[in-house]
């Protein structure tokens, strides 16, 4: 039965040695479950969150997840809306298919974990009916829903691609009308996402009462929304590329041509390195300007656990340095140089979202405060982890079982 659903021509691994990775990934989501309902039972008072911190490690990975999985917006505007000026660009219908797969585990695994951070999730739809129309959460919350459904549209036609799904011709017609249509549903999703990500970092920026995080901006927009755009546009496409890597290395096989790899490169090269130019120009801006107008110098914001060695890592380490290696052709075309690159930037996205979100408040900001840190407990970290582990799960499934790879067979004749 297990044979009859893989997609006809390729190769996949004996179902006994797949059933024990599922075994392990479900056992994992178990144990993310059992924490997320002692969350729910005995709320958040389990977790490390306090009056200090109302934002920890679900708020974090939530961030994280949501910018690593703009590959799917992004690589859809890419192919679908810039492709016909750009013809090189049509390369990515290798991958595109992944892409849309990696957006819709991120975006609904990111909402499944945000159930446990608002704290009554049986008022979740508050923020839908009684929406604060002056609020950047508002249009964030908005935004990512209607995204998440985009996702489900998109990730649907791959479904109906089964062996045997395909064979049922009512589900195929389905299947290729929705095809037909997919760029309507790409290009919209480029708006919503487009939207969101800049809004999530508009919500640290306007925070006028908290200096390591506010900033000036273009006119109701501060520059942190900007910023988040473009981290999320470099570091998505990367993390896509390493998922396709990692899958490739499981597997044994060549999925996608190098080409691909290649052309990845130079778009996160080229958008890593104008974020770099403008998020070095805002710190400058923000330590040497912003903040002493607040009474603050640099060394108040970075103190042990959060010390200047943050800011180091984020911009050099997993800045400046993979958007050079990757502008370097020579760089890019050694494999181990090139994927590095990819993970230092991903690297540095999610570094970037925590400093926004804890460091932010953990400096004091009034004369009675003192210095905060943070300690996530358990009830945090298996949620999460939980929640990367059905990513992994859906993937799992999604490449077992359907046509990911347009040029898989080709790729592997033997």
């Amino acid at each position: 039965m297990d044979k009859a659903l893989i997609p006809d021509g390729v190769k996949r691994s004996p179902f006994p040695v797949f059933a024990g990775w599922l075994l392990v990934l479900f056992a994992v989501i178990g144990w993310g479950v059992y924490a997320g309902i002692v969350v729910l039972l005995k709320a958040l008072n389990v977790t490390g969150l306090n009056d200090y911190f109302g934002f920890g490690f679900y708020i974090t990975i939530d961030l994280a997840i949501i910018a690593l999985g703009a590959g799917a917006f992004f690589s859809g505007f890419l192919f679908y809306g810039m492709s016909r000026f750009f013809p090189a660009l049509k390369e990515l219908y290798k991958i595109i298919n992944l892409a849309v797969v990696v957006g819709f585990v991120c975006y609904t695994g990111a909402l499944a974990v945000l159930l446990l951070e608002i704290g009554q999730p049986l008022r979740g739809w508050f923020g839908y009916w009684h929406a604060n129309v002056h609020s950047m959460l508002t249009e964030v919350i908005f935004c990512i829903s209607c995204y998440a459904i985009v996702l489900v549209i998109e990730f649907v036609p791959l479904i109906l691609e089964n062996r045997k799904l395909d064979a049922i011709k009512p589900l195929h017609l389905f299947g290729h009308s929705l095809h037909e249509i997919m760029a309507i549903f790409a290009l919209t999703g480029t708006f919503l996402s487009f939207f969101h990500q800049g809004s999530l970092g508009g919500v640290a920026g306007v925070l006028f009462g908290r200096p390591f995080a506010y900033r000036t901006g273009f006119f109701i927009w501060p520059w942190t929304f900007f910023l988040f755009i473009l981290s999320a546009v470099a570091s998505g496409p990367a993390f896509t590329a390493l998922i396709c890597r990692t899958i490739e290395k499981a597997g044994r096989k060549q999925l996608v041509d190098r080409s691909v790899y290649d052309l990845i490169a130079k778009i996160v090269a080229a958008f890593l390195s104008i974020y770099m130019v403008l998020k070095i120009a805002d710190t400058l801006y923000w330590a040497l300007d912003l903040a002493p107008s607040f009474g603050f110098k640099l060394t108040d914001f970075y103190r042990e656990p959060y010390g200047i060695w943050l800011l180091v890592v984020e911009l050099i380490v997993c800045g400046i340095i993979p958007a050079i290696m990757l502008l370097i052709p020579q760089a890019r075309a050694r494999n181990g140089l090139l994927f590095t690159a990819f993970a230092l930037t991903c690297i540095g996205v999610v570094i970037n979202r925590f400093v926004m979100t804890v460091q932010a408040l953990a400096v004091p900001v009034m004369p009675f405060d003192s210095w905060q840190v943070y300690i996530p407990t358990m009830y945090e970290y298996a949620p999460g982890i939980a929640m990367l582990a059905y990513c992994a799960l859906v993937i799992s499934l999604a490449y077992r079982y359907l046509p990911l790879f347009p040029r898989e067979k080709e790729l592997n004749p033997h």
